[in-house]
């Protein structure tokens, strides 16, 4: 504390005392909690719980300052102190005068003030943090359009019923806000949903509850929703702006069983896209807009590739300039664009746009130009390396973490599916890709939007990609794949961009073993119907071959199914087509080689190759492509197991007459 000189003490807080403070060298007010523990391993428990939230970044959270643990001889007692950022007006301020003036607050002040920190929560809620303590006083303003959620508590310190139960009984209202199971110290995200909704309800009621019955309407909550439903009526009979939205919200937020509240998605999702009013999307920017000098920024957008950069760079915390300098560099002309960019801006531009992941217009701009850039910089090099690998994991994370935000935007997450898969290309994704947790996304949507074309194109794509390097892939997670991949190719079976994916993506399930034994026969249906109907397509041409090959490896079964005569004809029938079509491709031809040469290692299957004609086809691959010794050793291969040519079937009617016995020469019988 010697750093610090005290200016005054505010109210005590619920668990402890908070001081305004100035910092003798620089001036800097801050505001101190000193929280009283009860040893010294209380203390240490609690800050190394805190600790990580030092490291929080975003626009509408004051991040603790400072954490330091101190010795008040006076008292005897330990304190551990908590420096956050002061500011002269918290939420609880603006309720309260308005409770003493009977007014509204007006509907968009509140509107953005309520997207901030929903917007705030939900980012705390994606990393696993509860705010705990979430009141309005804890939400402080910043000028006059910007809040930030402060004073973020800890386990430990929300769980030492003592102090909790003296200060219950010192200041009743403490604890009002608390969801029911909290204030028996059972925290969770739920916890803070209820919060919330308390405080939504404080914002909408003010205008005719005064201080006492807000705070007896919130402890009823507790027991039953009956105070609920009368102040709502009392809502909609007063015409308290958004009503009808806030009917619809309270009742699903405060309910006594935490697991039947609903998630702060959907409360954003309720607030404002569900309601009644039906506010557009675009509202969503218009929360973050922070004051910037238009006039200085404008001119420089209008400068080159250079000065742009440096407005992002300069203005990244403001989403409304983000905005216009990502759409300027989607309208500026090629030679403005300068492509292909160096990778070094285009982490210039994503470490921007992670501040503004909620806002789906910055976003949906921001995707379709990294789009642009790394496609001109495959273009230019297919052959080079797009991105350091150090750098991979951070636009995974990106992306994912956007796409998450945005689930219902499907040109959004088509997109994100694009930009991955050109990331994975390069390889060493895979590792990247699990630690973000996006195998499981990626097969959230192959299963949810089945019915969106480009989505699953995008994830067969993807998966395509990151299979090559699966041998770091969690093999669980592969497992789970082949069932969905045979879905929709069985929904789309004329669809041959989705053949050709999922076929890629099936020869090499099929090549780490993750194909189930039970899932041969549709596999194999897949393979042959795709070779029947796309065959003019050498990449599915090769996939399906090499996938077929390596199940007839597996098992017998599979090589009977491909060689025995069916209904669409037998699978020989359209291996010899393809062979005749792709004749002078020796890839083709060598896929198709080893294909055979699988099949007559059977020597079951050795009667059907021969009777469907394999024999002069493997002769014919051995004489057109002598270059080829891959293609010549399957073709060798499958002769040798045929064996000799056999000898031909006598005529029927030679057959029916008696052969002469006897040597040449012997005169014939009467």
């Amino acid at each position: 504390m010697e750093k610090y000189q005290i200016l005054d003490q505010l109210s005590p807080g619920a668990l402890g005392v908070n001081l305004v403070v100035e910092e003798t060298k620089t001036q800097d007010k801050h505001l101190i909690k000193q929280v009283e523990c009860i040893d010294e391993h209380h203390a240490n428990e609690a800050l190394e719980e805190l600790m990580p939230l030092l490291k929080l970044q975003h626009a509408n959270i004051a991040v603790y300052q400072e954490l330091f643990i101190m010795w008040d001889s006076k008292i005897s007692s330990l304190f551990l102190c908590l420096v956050m950022e002061y500011s002269k007006e918290t939420l609880q301020d603006v309720i309260e005068n308005k409770r003493k003036e009977k007014a509204f607050i007006d509907s968009e002040w509140m509107q953005s003030i309520l997207g901030q920190a929903m917007d705030a929560l939900d980012y705390l809620h994606q990393l696993g943090i509860m705010h705990r303590n979430l009141k309005p006083s804890n939400i402080i303003l910043v000028g006059s359009t910007q809040c930030k959620l402060e004073d973020l508590s800890s386990h430990t310190l929300m769980t030492h019923e003592a102090k909790w139960n003296i200060r219950a009984e010192e200041d009743p209202c403490q604890k009002s806000w608390m969801a029911p199971e909290a204030r028996k110290f059972s925290f969770s995200q739920k916890a803070d949903i209820w919060a919330l909704g308390c405080i939504i309800l404080d914002l909408t009621s003010c205008s005719f509850l005064d201080s006492t019955e807000a705070m007896h309407l919130r402890k009823s909550l507790h027991k039953h929703m009956g105070g609920l439903k009368d102040v709502l009526r009392a809502m909609v009979d007063r015409q308290v702006p958004d009503a009808d939205t806030f009917c619809l919200l309270l009742p699903l937020m405060l309910q006594i069983n935490p697991a039947s509240r609903i998630p702060i998605r959907q409360v954003i999702y309720i607030t404002f896209a569900g309601g009644s009013s039906a506010r557009p999307s675009s509202v969503m920017l218009t929360l973050y807009q922070q004051v910037a000098p238009t006039a200085i920024t404008d001119t420089l957008l209008q400068g080159n590739l250079g000065s742009i950069l440096e407005v992002i760079q300069n203005f990244s915390s403001s989403p409304e300039v983000q905005f216009r300098a990502i759409k300027r560099l989607m309208t500026m002309s090629k030679d403005e664009q300068g492509m292909p960019w160096p990778m070094e801006l285009v982490m210039v531009v994503v470490d921007a746009m992670k501040q503004h992941q909620r806002i789906l217009e910055l976003q949906l701009y921001t995707f379709s130009l990294l789009l642009h850039i790394l496609g001109k910089a495959l273009m230019q090099d297919p052959e080079g390396q797009l991105l350091p690998t150090e750098w991979n994991g951070s636009i995974i994370a990106y992306l994912l973490s956007v796409m998450q935000s945005h689930p219902t935007s499907m040109q959004l997450i088509t997109m994100g599916y694009s930009i991955l898969t050109i990331i994975s290309s390069q390889g060493a994704a895979s590792e990247e890709m699990q630690k973000a947790g996006g195998i499981e996304l990626l097969l959230e949507h192959l299963d949810r939007h089945a019915e969106n074309r480009d989505i699953c194109l995008g994830v067969l794509g993807l998966l395509w990609a990151l299979l090559v390097d699966a041998v770091i892939v969690d093999k669980g997670l592969l497992d789970r794949i082949p069932a969905l991949v045979i879905q929709h190719l069985a929904a789309r079976p004329a669809d041959g961009e989705m053949a050709e994916a999922g076929c890629a993506v099936l020869w090499l399930l099929s090549l780490l073993g993750c194909v189930k034994e039970s899932q041969f026969e549709p596999v194999v249906t897949l393979f042959l119907r795709s070779l029947r109907l796309c065959r003019d397509r050498v990449l599915l041409v090769n996939n399906a071959c090499r996938g077929l090959a390596c199940l007839t490896k597996m098992s017998e079964l599979v090589a009977f199914r491909v060689a025995v005569l069916e209904d669409n004809g037998s699978g020989l029938a359209i291996l010899r087509d393809i062979y005749q079509h792709h004749k002078d491709d020796p890839e083709v031809a060598e896929n198709l080689g080893m294909l055979l040469a699988d099949l007559a290692s059977y020597k079951e299957v050795v009667s059907e190759l021969e009777s469907g004609g394999v024999r002069a086809l493997a002769q014919e691959m051995v004489e057109r492509f002598t270059s080829s010794p891959e293609v010549v050793s399957y073709a060798t291969e499958v002769l040798q197991r045929l064996g000799p040519v056999p000898p031909e079937e006598p005529s029927p009617a030679l057959a029916e007459m008696e052969v002469p016995k006897g040597l040449p020469g012997d005169p014939l019988p009467p």
